[in-house]
C-alpha cells in the first residue's frame, strides 16, 4: 500500500526544524545549516544532491538512502522551493538546485499564487497546487502511480498533514545541535491523540535517528 512519508527531516534537540530568518543567505534560517551534519558528508547527499563522489556509508548513509528509495512524487511547501514571498514576480527562479534537482519524479508545491509547471533535466518537473493540501496529496498519488508520495518539508507543511493525520510514517534525524527558536515541529500538537508512536530509534555521532508511525 502506498505511504505518506517524511523522510531524513531534521530537527534541533529543541524541535525546530529550520532556523529564524530564512532568506536567500540562509534557506534554513540562522543555524539551520548546522542540523544537517549527519547528511551532507553521506555517500548519497553527495551523490544525489550536490553530484560529487566519496562520501561515508554508515548508518547516516543508510536512512539517507531509504529516504530515495520508492518515491513517485514529492510534497513541498513554499518556504522549501525558494526564499520568494508573495505573488511571483517572473519566472527566473526554479529553485535551489540548479537545472537538475534531485527528485527526478514530479513535485508538488503549496502556493496561494498561480504560476505554470516548470520542467527540469533528469525527470524532475515543478507543479504549483493552490487549492490545499488534500489537492496537492490527491495529485501526487496519481502521479506517483502506485510509489509512496514524500513530503520534503518544510515544518508547516509537515504540520499540516500530521494534523490531518495523513502522514504513514516519519523519519527524524534529532541533530545534537539547539537553535532557541525558529519553527518548532511538535509545538501544539499531541501527537499519542493524533495516533502515533514512537516505533524504533537508533544513534550515530552526529543523530539519533526516530521512525514515528500510526499507533
Amino acid at each position: 500500500m502506498p505511504k505518506l512519508r517524511v523522510n531524513a527531516f531534521t530537527l534541533s534537540l529543541d524541535g525546530y526544524g529550520a532556523g529564524p530568518d530564512q532568506d536567500l543567505a540562509n534557506p534554513l534560517g540562522i543555524g539551520g545549516e548546522g542540523l544537517h551534519k549527519w547528511m551532507i558528508g553521506t555517500r548519497t547527499f553527495r551523490e544525489m544532491v550536490i553530484g560529487k563522489d566519496g562520501g561515508t556509508t554508515g548508518v547516516d548513509d543508510e536512512f539517507a538512502v531509504r529516504s530515495f528509495e520508492n518515491v513517485g512524487a514529492w510534497i513541498l511547501g513554499r518556504n522549501m522551493f525558494g526564499p520568494i514571498r508573495g505573488d511571483w514576480p517572473d519566472d527566473s527562479w526554479k529553485g535551489w538546485w540548479g537545472d537538475n534537482p534531485p527528485y527526478h519524479v514530479p513535485v508538488f508545491v503549496l502556493t496561494h499564487y498561480k504560476r505554470t509547471p516548470i520542467e527540469m533535466e533528469g525527470g524532475t518537473t515543478f507543479y504549483f497546487i493552490t487549492d490545499g493540501i488534500h489537492s496537492a496529496l490527491e495529485q501526487a498519488k496519481a502521479a506517483a502511480d502506485g510509489k509512496d508520495v514524500r513530503i520534503g518539508g518544510g515544518v508547516s507543511t509537515i504540520r499540516q498533514y500530521l494534523q490531518e493525520k495523513l502522514i504513514d510514517e516519519m523519519h527524524l534525524a534529532i541533530s545534537p545541535v539547539l537553535l532557541g527558536t525558529g519553527e518548532h515541529l511538535f509545538g501544539g500538537l499531541d501527537m499519542l491523540k493524533l495516533g502515533y508512536r514512537c516505533i524504533s530509534q537508533v544513534a550515530t555521532a552526529d543523530a539519533t535517528h526516530v521512525m514515528i508511525g500510526r499507533a
